[in-house]
């Protein structure tokens, strides 16, 4: 068998080995698909950080049956909080927060029930607003 011979047989050889490898790598990946269907699991986590900015955390837990439960918040280093505690089931997501940050008040938008104990402060800002001013003026 003369050199260029030899070649052409070995490239039929080459291609035909790549045919049957990309073949056999097709009816692997499409033939038989396995179908890995994984049931929800129950399942649990949370954390809880304090440092000197203030305080997070965060808790929830699923039954694997599509209710969950939980609850996250925060207090700053000023003593503002918030506190959500929240349920999500077939009747759709509700919460509750409870907070005491300036410029919320009690509410119930959308099913979420806002409680709030915020101190509704007076700016003291060396103007009196809403008093006359009984004094002489010179003109």
């Amino acid at each position: 068998m003369d050199t260029s011979s030899y070649l052409v047989l070995s490239f039929k050889f080459q291609v035909l080995l790549l045919l049957a490898v990309s073949a056999l790598a097709y009816a692997s990946h499409h033939g038989h698909p396995e179908h890995h269907h994984h049931h929800p699991q129950p399942y649990k986590f949370g954390y809880d950080i304090k440092d000197h900015h203030g305080s997070q955390h965060r808790h929830e837990h699923g039954d694997g049956h599509g209710h969950v439960q939980g609850s996250y918040g925060f207090t700053d280093h000023k003593g503002i909080h918030r506190e959500v505690h929240y349920v999500a089931d077939h009747h759709g997501f509700r919460a509750t927060v409870k907070t005491n940050e300036p410029g919320t008040a009690n509410q119930d938008p959308a099913h979420v029930k806002l409680h709030s104990n915020a101190h509704h402060a007076h700016h003291h800002d060396g103007h009196h607003h809403g008093h006359p001013h009984h004094g002489h003026h010179h003109g």
